[in-house]
């Protein structure tokens, strides 16, 4: 067996954190930046990009892959930086693409779909193994405040680097584009190869030991049926689609929803983007300063906070509800607050429990258990816009009027985050009950209990 390595500090968290914003800054440049771009400067449709930014979430589905890539080297640092290399050339040559696309129209698409395919393998990668490495190495009172201090800092990832490179974008040409592009995908490179060095260390235990880890953890298939088997693993898979698919369907028609329904200006609509992301910044301290203030009870308290945060999802979207209905005469404002809030609770408390059941179940399988979840994420995020504006605009054909389609779109989200507080009060009553602990212990006796389930690969 290896030696438990020494935990991250906060510092070690914060270098983390430094990977997050740098794979977050090469990502907001290729979905965000590239996409108005083609739609405002190239006056290509709007599909294309949406396509392609759902085609980069569908690439995803090889993250169980790539965490089982770095459960069987027992290292996740080459994990991270291989992947942030890959991410680092999709963004440039996406950016490439977009930049001949006016001219060599069928080229430029190709080498598009070659970049973005590039980006979500390099996110893949490199996502996975960095939550791997966080879960394995962070002491368990401190999760929640590690994982808010990652996303924050991946939120200025996104943030300050798009403000920047907005204005050296202007005014505008192919050649700005790709020097912008390359200027911030070498600095991630760079931030992300000194924020790692001599950070994880090599794994303790002796060389027999890791041989014979090596080969038990080789078979992809195998693993990923083990996995499956895990009904932990397994239930907050399923959690972790249904939650996000809600978390992300109404991303792409709140602010269409501000103009039609409230006639908000698209100035006052983006504005409004920003008191539902002040209020996602408040959920995410409230849920970290009660991560800290229960950290002797964290297993329920990470499982409680999860299912509150998608119960307040869940009232907030009803609010929404009611604002469709009502009009004007509602507080359309403090429900996207109460929205934004919930939803930071639900996000830190889910990741906190991510990062707990991580190293729940058979040993060395915490890449493959982190890559199912990503996976599952992924694909989550890339139907979520489709089946929210599909479904507005199925509701609005049905129901002839903007305000009962919005109405029922809303209240299906709503009802998707209950289904998902459903599925998390269900995750966790094995290591409450001490029978997860035992199961960690004795893979051999876990595989046994589990029964057999089928596996998705058909194997």
């Amino acid at each position: 067996m290896a030696d438990r390595q020494a935990s991250f500090g906060w510092l070690a968290v914060v270098r983390l954190g430094l990977v997050q914003a740098s794979i977050g800054a090469v990502v907001v440049l290729t979905t965000s930046t590239l996409n108005r771009i083609m739609v405002v400067e190239l006056a290509l449709p709007a599909l294309l990009p949406g396509v392609l930014v759902a085609f980069h979430y569908l690439v995803q589905i090889m993250r169980p892959r790539m965490g089982h890539g770095s459960d069987v080297g027992g290292r996740r640092t080459p994990w991270i930086v291989g992947g942030m290399v890959l991410l680092a050339c999709g963004g440039v040559l996406a950016a490439f693409a977009v930049s001949i696309i006016a001219t060599r129209h069928d080229l430029g698409i190709a080498l598009a779909f070659a970049g973005f395919a590039m980006i979500g393998l390099g996110v893949s990668a490199s996502g996975t193994s960095l939550l791997v490495l966080l879960a394995k190495r962070v002491d368990a009172e401190r999760r929640a405040a590690s994982a808010t201090i990652v996303w924050l800092m991946m939120i200025v990832g996104f943030a300050v680097p798009a403000g920047v490179a907005g204005r050296l974008l202007d005014p505008y040409t192919p050649t700005r584009l790709l020097a912008v592009s390359t200027g911030v995908s070498l600095a991630a490179v760079v931030v992300t190869v000194l924020a790692l060095a001599g950070l994880e260390g090599r794994p303790g235990g002796n060389p027999a030991s890791a041989t014979a880890a090596f080969a038990e953890r080789a078979d992809f298939r195998t693993a990923l049926a083990q996995v499956w088997r895990e009904a932990e693993a397994r239930r907050f898979t399923i959690f972790v689609f249904v939650s996000m698919l809600a978390y992300s369907a109404q991303d792409l028609i709140l602010e269409p929803f501000a103009g039609t329904v409230f006639h908000f200006t698209p100035g006052e609509s983006t504005s409004l983007s920003g008191t539902q992301h002040g209020g996602v910044l408040i959920g995410m301290l409230l849920a970290t300063v009660a991560g800290r203030r229960w950290h002797g009870r964290s297993t329920g308290s990470l499982r409680a906070w999860t299912i509150v945060g998608c119960g307040l999802s869940a009232s907030a979207l009803v609010g929404l509800v009611a604002a469709s209905l009502i009009g004007t005469g509602w507080p359309f404002k403090a429900t996207v607050l109460l929205l934004g809030a919930a939803n930071g609770v639900f996000s830190i408390a889910a990741i906190g429990s991510m990062m707990r059941l991580a190293g729940q179940g058979r040993e060395a399988r915490e890449g493959m258990r982190m890559g199912l979840w990503g996976a599952a994420q992924a694909v989550a995020f890339g139907c979520g816009g489709l089946v929210g504006t599909g479904a507005s605009d199925l509701a609005r054909w049905l129901l002839g009027a903007p305000e009962p389609s919005y109405a029922a779109v809303f209240g299906f989200e709503a009802l998707l985050f209950l289904v998902a507080a459903w599925l998390a009060a269900g995750v966790g009553g094995a290591v409450l009950s001490g029978e997860g602990r035992q199961e960690a212990s004795d893979p051999a006796r876990y595989s046994r209990a589990a029964g057999p389930v089928p596996d998705p690969l058909g194997a």
